[in-house]
């Protein structure tokens, strides 16, 4: 048998970064945050602006007006913003004062016409003192309940009003999810839309602003190694898996009613199957991206509604032990129903018919409370059609792998074989390893979330969710979903697993 894989690293060409064209600058702004006293706002989007700030990346005119239910003074909100910001030790804290200044609050009444006028109003005041002309980035950093009384609102009070009066643009960030169903979804994007245009729409989704989510497209389409065996000849299957060690923790309420495959699959998950399988576009643009992501989409094939649970296996975390301290299962959870059949891990084997993957069984894993936290890619070649070795060595060869890894290691691995030093023949795959956080160093890092606030105030929509491809999404899953949640023996078929493990025994 082969022994331990061997980790060869692979060196980094180390020249420096020439720039062809200057990199494109914001325009000057006033950022809008719905649900600014809340946690994303305190966790995500407030550290993310600030980072965009030190680097340099915003306009040197903006501003950030929080709006929400909470009551408080311009100063009560930046010293909370600041709290939050200071929470990180290794976070570079030399222009914080100088941020927070910036930072204004308005209270709001989110089904309230009264309080845009009022939000209005202080936009109007902010704009004329700080000379930004009108520009404006809505995002909705609250639950998706709210998320049509506010686009109502925006409408009718004005807010939402571009184009040719000279008043400056406007852009929505709409978080996950989209909808909790096809008909859902399509009702919020009517009411979406009756108030903002396509591009004025940005859906959020930050795993697709990581460096490794972006690089699957570079390593693919610029190395001409790789894309001519990424199809059904040379590849036996993909699997893609997001594993989380945390369970569900305070957000029961909306755990119970959405469940992993609505919290993960239609999203997260199929926007990463997308972008492995996807044909290379024409040009690397918004548009051409997105339109080859949504082909992918549109190619899978449904699940059997008769066999859906030969391709579909869920399961929910129970008890379970971590290094000597015991881990509350779902049903444990606060706010979950003690005869919960709400699933917190899902696989599924997906097929997409097309001339590509024809016949490649496509692997998608998530579930929380794993044994580690992990979401990577890993394309599983072919073995090889004959092996010359097998005579003597009594063994098959391993197949070639890649691995992409996304988070927490962000990284690419290619294993294969070699012979071992020595008298004779033996056979022992290595691997050969690139590693970001290593080869990169010294180059500035920005979290996904401040990639995606930069590319909404500079307009690229490339990582953003378009509305065909959110109808495509749950188009595929609202069938599953339907057939899980009627299924007579739904309790039956879920699999209970301890937490801090692998998830269920059952394989597809």
């Amino acid at each position: 048998m082969s022994s331990d894989i061997r980790v060869v690293r692979s060196t980094c060409d180390r020249q420096e970064n020439r720039s062809l064209a200057s990199e494109p600058q914001a325009e000057p702004v006033v950022f809008v945050v719905f649900g600014a006293s809340g946690d994303l706002a305190t966790r995500k989007l407030m550290p993310a602006l600030y980072d965009l700030f030190i680097c340099g990346r915003l306009p040197e005119t903006f501003c950030v007006l929080g709006a929400a239910r909470t009551q408080l003074s311009d100063e009560h909100f930046r010293r909370a913003a600041e709290q939050g910001l200071q929470a990180d030790s290794d976070r570079d804290l030399s222009r914080l004062d100088e941020f927070c200044d910036r930072l204004y609050y308005q209270a709001i009444k989110y089904d309230s016409r009264s309080s845009y006028d009022t939000l209005a109003g202080k936009l109007a005041s902010l704009e004329k003192t700080k000379g930004i002309g009108g520009n404006r980035v809505y995002y909705l950093a609250v639950p998706p309940t709210l998320y049509t009384s506010i686009v109502e609102n925006l409408g009718k009070s004005g807010l939402a009003e571009q184009g040719d009066k000279g008043i400056g643009w406007r852009r929505i960030i709409i978080e996950k999810p989209f909808g909790s169903d096809l008909n859902s979804a399509l009702y919020l994007d009517r009411a979406v839309h009756e108030h903002f245009d396509e591009d004025q729409i940005f859906r959020i989704d930050h795993y697709l602003a990581k460096d490794t989510v972006q690089n699957v497209l570079v390593f693919r389409l610029a190395n001409a190694i790789f894309e001519p065996i990424w199809n059904r000849h040379f590849i036996e299957h993909v699997s893609i898996t997001a594993s989380e060690t945390l369970g569900v923790e305070q957000r029961a309420g909306y755990y119970e009613q959405a469940g992993v495959i609505r919290d993960m699959f239609q999203n997260h998950m199929l926007q990463l199957l997308a972008l492995t399988a996807m044909e290379p576009p024409t040009l690397f643009e918004a548009e051409r991206v997105r339109d080859e992501k949504v082909k992918v989409l549109r190619s899978l094939r449904p699940l059997p509604k008769d066999k859906l649970h030969d391709h579909l296996v869920l399961g929910q975390y129970g008890p379970g032990n971590l290094e000597g301290k015991t881990l509350a299962g779902y049903r444990q959870e606060p706010g979950v129903a003690p005869d919960s059949l709400t699933a917190t891990y899902a696989r599924m084997q997906l097929f997409i018919d097309n001339w590509r993957w024809r016949g490649v069984p496509f692997y998608l894993t998530s579930g929380k409370r794993m044994t580690r936290k992990k979401t990577e890619i890993v394309v599983q070649f072919k073995e090889v059609p004959h092996s010359v070795f097998n005579n003597f060595l009594g063994e098959h060869s391993t197949a070639n792998r890649l691995v992409i890894g996304i988070q927490p290691d962000q990284s690419i691995s290619l294993t294969f074989q070699t012979k071992s030093p020595g008298v004779g023949f033996q056979l022992q795959p290595v691997s050969m390893y690139f590693d970001y956080k290593s080869d990169f160093a010294q180059t500035p890092k920005l979290d996904a979330y401040a990639k995606v606030l930069l590319d909404c105030l500079l307009g690229d929509q490339l990582l953003f969710w378009r509305q065909d491809g959110v109808e495509q999404s749950w188009s595929f899953l609202t069938p599953i979903l339907e057939g899980c949640e009627t299924c007579p023996d739904r309790a039956d078929r879920l699999q209970i697993y301890p937490s801090a493990s692998a998830g269920p025994d059952v394989l597809l």
